[in-house]
């Protein structure tokens, strides 16, 4: 009997083609053959069979069926059976990247359910991947206005698994960068409530927050400040003395801007310093006594109650190094009012006008008629019989 001829390398590629041999983390399509405990088998044509495993494979086995194409990324270029081991994780990452770059370009709204907080945000994951909603990006509603770092991340954690609204702000795969905002999903939204607000109407919001430089308040959904200089006519140390956090307080809207509008409290109420000057105008000389002295110049406290400013420049007419060369504190002095500036409150005064008024040459041209001058020291009186013998010498 004639020996069976032994198969060649070139005679296997002659009856059955092109041996393809993938690679791991490659991306290959196969047509699903069978669905099985250990995954779902893949027909991948010139690559053999495949089998996808994974814990995802449960989540997909009652969407899939015979006949459906999967794309899966390779594991194992081969295993001891033959077949090639196959992931759907990373296929599925990649269809997720390009959804979140579509959606990130279409501006689409979804939802979220954060998994975890730091003190910089919430942690997201979407469809297998992680992203980040730092807390510069949340809405009105969520920002925690507080100054304590350790209070910032106790008000983060109320908001994990909670959903919030997002839009995806910057996606970038390579880096692995994923940052979602809740600020720009409520934009529109926000914009909306800000046209039904006017400059110098009234409104009603609650206190959600008390900083060093004002109070925050929600009004009606949109986000307001109350800024420090607003808070009350007299001098505000500590915007914590007027309000807390959970006050309704009513305001007046000063501003919008940026999705924001800015609030008055004082505005509601009279203004008290325009009560005391209204007896005051340019040109006034008031007793003042100096309560503060600075490098610029000195505060003096008025009968009115006010306090004005001594610019440097206005003590002398001539120059000092410094405003004690000329003024004492907690002495009494005239000045001359000479600005007012009402919408600033701020009322300027002079000492040098004061001081140099009996000095001034038009006091020495308001003499009496008839009144003679009398001579400077040194000079001898004339008489009228000097002026007699003068004139007749002439003569």
């Amino acid at each position: 009997m004639a020996k069976a001829k032994e198969m060649t390398m070139e005679d296997l590629l002659a009856a059955y083609g092109d041996v393809n041999v993938p690679k791991e983390g490659d991306m290959l399509e196969g047509t699903v053959i069978n669905i099985t405990k250990n995954g779902i088998w893949l027909d991948l044509g010139t690559y053999g069979t495949g089998l996808v495993v994974g814990p995802e494979t449960v989540d997909i086995e009652e969407e899939v069926k015979t006949g459906d194409k999967l794309t899966a990324s390779v594991i194992y270029q081969e295993t001891d059976e033959g077949y090639v081991l196959l992931s759907l994780r990373k296929a599925t990452r990649e269809r997720v990247w390009e959804k979140l770059t579509r959606m990130m370009n279409e501006g689409e709204v979804f939802k979220v359910k954060p998994f975890d907080a730091n003190k910089g945000g919430l942690l997201i994951e979407y469809e297998t991947v992680r992203g980040f909603l730092p807390v510069s990006q949340l809405s009105t509603e969520h920002y925690p206005r507080v100054s304590d770092k350790d209070e910032i991340l106790i008000r983060l954690n109320e908001l994990v698994s909670q959903a919030i609204e997002v839009v995806v702000l910057d996606v970038d795969k390579a880096e692995g960068k994923l940052i979602f905002s809740e600020k720009a999903a409520t934009r529109d939204k926000t914009e909306e409530l800000l046209s039904k607000f006017k400059i110098g109407g009234k409104a009603k919001g609650k206190v959600t927050g008390v900083v060093d430089f004002g109070i925050f308040l929600n009004v009606d959904s949109v986000e307001g400040l109350v800024h420090i200089s607003e808070i009350s006519w007299d001098r505000v140390d500590n915007p914590g003395d007027f309000v807390k956090v959970g006050d309704e307080i009513e305001v007046q809207i000063i501003g919008i801007e940026d999705e924001k509008i800015s609030l008055s409290m004082k505005r509601l109420k009279d203004d008290p310093w325009l009560k005391k000057v209204n007896d005051v105008k340019v040109g006034d000389i008031l007793k003042g006594e100096v309560s503060r002295i600075t490098p610029f110049g000195a505060f003096v406290k008025l009968p009115q109650g006010i306090e004005a400013l001594v610019h440097i420049s206005e003590l002398a007419d001539h120059h000092i190094a410094s405003p004690d060369e000329v003024v004492k504190d907690g002495k009494k002095y005239d000045f001359k009012v000479i600005s007012l500036d009402i919408d600033n409150h701020k009322l300027a005064l002079s000492l040098k006008d004061t001081t140099n008024k009996a000095k001034s040459p038009k006091r020495d041209e308001k003499k009496t008629k008839g009144e003679k001058e009398e001579p400077k020291k040194g000079e001898k009186k004339a008489s009228n019989n000097g002026a007699k013998t003068k004139k007749a010498k002439k003569e």
